[in-house]
């Protein structure tokens, strides 16, 4: 098709109706290509399916008020959409807002495990592992539970690997030879004594940053310090008896205050502020990247005229082609930027970090925006965003506490895609427990949905279509 000045007249022909937000006169209308079921519902002068109200004939725009009699038409039709959309509204606040709410309220709602080993075996370790074990039910947040230490024959280093490998979430070791050594500080006098070697606290905070600060260290820390206390006031009773207490208190007195205390070896520390833009904020972020790319591709097919002239096969080829080769653009973006705010990706995988960094955003963008881009054929852009605000909501509700704290509704988390990016996330910039197989199987398990559902969909909207188009014109008005 050819164009020339002719073709965009500085002033509409005489006749002509349009609106600021026109795109089509009368006289254009008359030459419209578009499928009969497409043009029948799009009157000149609009870039909508739902033809607007034309103006009253001789009236100036931009003239009448919004109280004018000759509104009371439109008045009518814009309260209507205006309750029925604040109606809506007011059933997502209530229906898929309350999801995250029901996730953060009253957490944690269950406690995750933590491990007594008493590697030491003498008295120290008794009176821990007691006082300790006497606290579960207190308060929610740690259940403990005591493990043998023949379970650990390579000792503390084997505790670390397990914390690691998260087969429990916090361990409170008694360290081997405790008892002895504050018999052995006590009899000497040493005031060397260090009592924070009694006992180590091992603990992941990169298994999740919000658990770790503000449930597991505070309630471990004050359960230790309780322990402490105990322990050392029934120490001073037993020991006052039989040791001259003020030559003990002038040279050594920590062995009487403080005669057992722990140190914290944190063996995955959250160490970099910018991994939680990767692993919680920026989640929100690549989903309304994806969102961004449907709406870019689906103004694309409409402006180009390729939704109404593109054969089924085609079309669906070019929508699934479009997605694939644009998220893998736009995850290159997304992946370069954390590389610019100096995001370290060697400390698992080493120089391949970057990439598999990369190919998980890339996947986890095709799985929340193909689902987007399958949906869209059904309920079209307009409507889409209702379904935005669900998938956003429902999946920050599993993203932020772990799920082994949140009530068991919350289960479905371990299926979705902002859970299993943030763990695979974790596995790269952390280094924590590396379950990425099993992460890029469950979004490649939403994306071959996706694959399989949009096609479908595009099937059912152009049998629609065609079905219209071979009514006779008398069906198509009724």
């Amino acid at each position: 098709m050819e164009f020339s000045a002719q073709s965009f007249p500085d002033e509409p022909p005489r006749g002509a109706r349009m609106s600021p937000v026109s795109l089509l006169t009368e006289e254009d209308s008359a030459k419209d290509v578009r499928p009969q079921s497409i043009r029948k519902q799009q009157a000149p002068g609009s870039v909508v399916t739902i033809s607007p109200i034309p103006a009253v004939e001789g009236e100036s725009p931009f003239s009448v008020d919004f109280l004018d009699n000759s509104l009371s038409a439109a008045r009518v039709i814009y309260l209507k959409i205006l309750v029925a959309g604040v109606t809506v509204l007011g059933l997502v606040v209530f229906a898929v807002c309350a999801i995250y709410w029901g996730s953060i309220w009253s957490t944690p709602h269950r406690s995750v495990t933590g491990w007594i080993v008493d590697f030491d075996g003498g008295f120290v370790g008794e009176k821990v592992v007691a006082s300790l074990f006497g606290m579960n039910g207190e308060s929610r947040g740690v259940e403990w539970e005591v493990i043998s230490a023949s379970r650990f024959p390579e000792g503390l280093s084997q505790v670390k690997n397990d914390i690691v490998e998260e087969k429990a979430w916090a361990v409170v070791a008694i360290n081997p030879g405790t008892s002895s050594n504050l018999a052995a500080a006590l009899s000497a006098v040493d005031k060397s004594y260090n009592s924070s070697s009694a006992i180590t606290f091992v603990g992941s905070e990169a298994r999740n940053e919000v658990e770790y600060r503000n449930v597991i260290m505070p309630l471990v820390s004050s359960q230790l310090e309780k322990t402490s206390r105990a322990f050392a006031l029934e120490f001073a009773r037993n020991i006052s008896q039989t040791i001259n207490t003020t030559a003990l208190l002038s040279n050594a007195p920590q062995i009487i205050t403080e005669p057992i205390s722990y140190t914290i070896d944190n063996v995955r520390s959250f160490y970099v502020p910018v991994a939680g833009a990767v692993t919680f904020a920026g989640l929100i972020y690549l989903l309304i990247l994806s969102f961004f790319m449907v709406l870019l591709s689906n103004g694309a097919r409409l402006a180009s005229g390729l939704e109404q002239r593109l054969t089924l096969g085609s079309l669906i080829r070019v929508r699934l082609v479009t997605c694939f080769v644009g998220y893998f653009f736009v995850a290159l973006f997304y992946t370069l930027l954390s590389v610019a705010f100096q995001l370290s990706f060697n400390i698992r995988f080493g120089k391949a970090g970057i990439i598999i960094f990369w190919m998980l955003n890339w996947i986890g963008m095709l799985a929340c925006g193909m689902a987007l881009e399958a949906l869209t054929t059904l309920v079209t852009v307009r409507l889409i965003p209702l379904f935005l605000i669900f998938w956003i909501i429902s999946n920050m509700s599993v993203s932020g506490y772990p799920l082994e704290v949140l009530p068991h509704i919350y289960k479905f988390g371990y299926l979705y895609p902002f859970y299993n990016i943030s763990r695979g996330v974790r596995t790269i910039v952390l280094g924590t427990k590396n379950d990425l197989g099993m992460n890029f199987g469950i979004l490649l398990a939403w994306l071959a949905i996706s694959c399989v559902t949009l096609p479908l969909f595009q099937w059912w909207m152009r049998r629609k279509i065609v079905l219209v188009e071979a009514q006779p014109p008398a069906e198509q008005k009724r």
